[in-house]
């Protein structure tokens, strides 16, 4: 069970406060259209035609359906598409949340430095900036965290809904089939262009995916659930309902708290990867939030996104030992099967900014619980590999799973919870992603195209002799 240091107090008088009314959402502005600048342009000559053809170029980009007027004579072509399989170069949006520069390792939301945030803002407090765009008033603020604490709660029938997994069931499996069953709670959800009806789906799905991820951890642990209690503040209501055994009132302890919430914010949002996408593609077909953050949670669940913390800790423990990092360090330059987990990025190449942070954040937790071997062997091979021109070559460095594993083990979560705390924190990123897909103009149903490599048209002639054969009493 994770560590929390708690003590046990006199439980306070019991807060009878109504939940304030959700109040509409200020929402930024729906993206324009973008014109192309005048006068600049790609020229493409087509060797096939000898014709020649200006692509106007906008934001460093050009549009992919320009192509559809590069033809042959051939009257059943079509025009040409682009090929980018796993999207390595296409954007699919424009969006105003999350700036990347992997080449100079920053990372902003909504124009704030990521290390400001983290130093500095609480998790509802990035929330609302990824959602709306700017910092919220201290009135806002208050509201905002006055409508997430009183959502908190959720149905009794989803209480019922978890206890029917077995014991033995992946929280993340738990998590996504929870989130999308709300939909079924709320079937108001689907008026998804009523500012109301959004906002307050809003609001359910960032306060009850805490108390729902809480509940699966007590579920697998033969546990019995704890529910919220409103007078703590987001983090600590989490760790509650983790964590809280016989203590009349749940205190939990001030670094594990400030750790998670550092954590939280730096996972609240990173531009448009698997999960972001997944969330965006699915909500075009305009359904309701709470559907497309399960495909977001889905997509999240596979070992390539989510869970790559986990690898690092199995890979640490194949090592086994901190004289054994150069002899692992040799077989992964020389190919021999091992592979170096929580280095290198699909976008940084550079050191990762939330890694730099998480590596300071994991020397505050680990002088609470004492350093031990894994952290010898981590920052052993975090040092080899940061001075082997081998992977500083390749533009491998640490980045933000390689010590995140290491800081929620150091807190007692098992392995298979790591991308549980990842889903809740990014679900405020799924919600800002999804309503700007909303607003946008120019979005309409994701539908990519393809390029069929099958059979030309050929005659039906079925190889069965008996199709419907009668079954054997």
């Amino acid at each position: 069970m994770p560590k929390t240091g708690t003590t046990a107090r006199p439980a306070p008088k019991k807060n009878t406060a109504k939940p304030a009314s959700a109040a509409p959402a200020r929402n930024a502005k729906p993206s324009a259209v973008p014109s192309p600048s005048s006068g600049i342009a790609l020229e493409i000559k087509d060797t096939r035609t000898s014709k020649t053809y200006n692509v106007p170029i906008a934001d460093g980009a050009i549009r992919a359906p320009e192509l559809k007027q590069i033809k042959t004579n051939d009257p059943d072509d079509n025009g040409l598409m682009s090929y980018d399989p796993a999207f390595l170069n296409t954007a699919s949006c424009r969006s105003a949340i999350t700036f990347i520069d992997g080449d100079k390792g920053i990372l902003r939301y909504r124009g704030y430095p990521i290390e400001q945030l983290a130093g500095n803002a609480t998790f509802l407090e990035v929330a609302w900036l990824l959602r709306h765009g700017e910092l919220p008033n201290q009135e806002e603020y208050d509201r905002f965290v006055h409508d997430i604490t009183f959502h908190t709660y959720v149905h009794e029938n989803m209480r019922k809904f978890l206890e029917g997994f077995r014991y033995d069931a992946h929280p993340m499996a738990m998590l996504n089939s929870s989130v999308a069953g709300l939909a079924a709670f709320y079937p108001s959800a689907r008026n998804i262009f009523d500012e109301t009806e959004r906002n307050i789906s809003i609001i359910r799905l960032l306060a009850k995916a805490p108390t729902i991820a809480a509940f699966s951890y007590r579920h697998v642990k033969g546990l019995p659930f704890v529910y919220p209690d409103n007078d703590l503040s987001f983090v600590e209501n989490f760790l509650s309902m983790v964590a809280r055994m016989s203590e009349p009132k749940y205190e939990a302890n001030p670094i594990f708290a400030k750790a998670l919430e550092v954590l939280f914010i730096l996972h609240a949002d990173h531009e448009q990867n698997c999960s972001t996408s997944a969330v965006r593609a699915v909500g075009s077909s305009q359904v309701d939030p709470f559907s497309a953050v399960a495909a977001g949670i889905a997509a999240l669940y596979g070992p390539l996104h989510g869970g790559a913390n986990e690898a690092v800790l199995r890979m640490i423990k194949e090592i086994g030992d901190p004289k054994k990092v150069p002899a692992f360090i040799d077989e992964v330059k020389g190919g021999k099967g091992s592979r170096l987990m929580g280095f290198g990025h699909r976008v940084y190449k550079s050191y990762d900014p939330r890694a730099k942070i998480v590596k300071k954040l994991g020397f505050d937790v680990f002088e609470q619980v004492g350093m031990d071997k894994d952290l010898e062997i981590a920052l052993k091979l975090e040092e080899a590999a940061l001075n082997d021109d081998y992977f500083v070559s390749r533009k491998l460095y640490p980045n933000v799973d390689f010590y995140t594993g290491l800081i929620y083990r150091s807190m007692a979560f098992p392995a298979d919870y790591f991308t549980v705390l990842f889903a809740v924190a990014r679900t405020s990123g799924w919600l800002a992603q999804w309503e700007e897909m909303l607003n946008d103009k120019e979005q309409k149903i994701a539908r990519p195209r393809q390029i069929y490599v099958g059979p030309k048209e050929r005659p039906y002639k079925s190889p069965l002799v008996n199709k419907f054969p009668r079954s054997r009493k």
